[in-house]
């Protein structure tokens, strides 16, 4: 367990790094920060899910195609938090882009990991 939450903390990190990089910059460069954020998470998937896929669960007898798909659901619903999350601060508080953005992607890290660890990759 360690070692998945070890691995978990380094990939997320990493794509989390790669989503923030993207949407920062794309919003620097004029676009909406719905459209900057979902840039961001477009850019971010691939390094997610290499990355959980052949460390973080290195051990996950569920398949490929299998996996993928239960990865590809949970990133989406993790980024409809996300996004929904960043409207509801960019819109009701006078909190910036970057700072909310950050904040955002810390709370949705947990669950995503929880939906990952005990379903995505679930050991059967």
């Amino acid at each position: 367990m360690r070692a998945s939450v070890l691995g978990f903390v380094s990939v997320g990190a990493l794509a989390a790094g790669v989503h923030y990089i993207v949407a920062l910059l794309t919003h620097t460069w004029g676009y909406e920060a719905a459209t900057a954020n979902w840039l961001g998470f477009l850019c971010a998937f691939p390094v997610s899910y290499v990355g959980h896929r052949h460390w973080s669960f290195r051990g996950t007898q569920a398949g490929h195609a299998a996996a993928f798909a239960k990865f590809l659901a949970v990133a989406l619903f993790g980024f409809l938090g996300n996004q929904a999350l960043l409207w509801l601060a960019l819109t009701y508080t006078p909190l910036p882009f970057w700072l909310v953005l950050g904040v955002v992607m810390v709370i949705v890290a947990v669950s995503t990991w929880l939906l990952s660890r005990f379903w995505a990759f679930h050991h059967e």
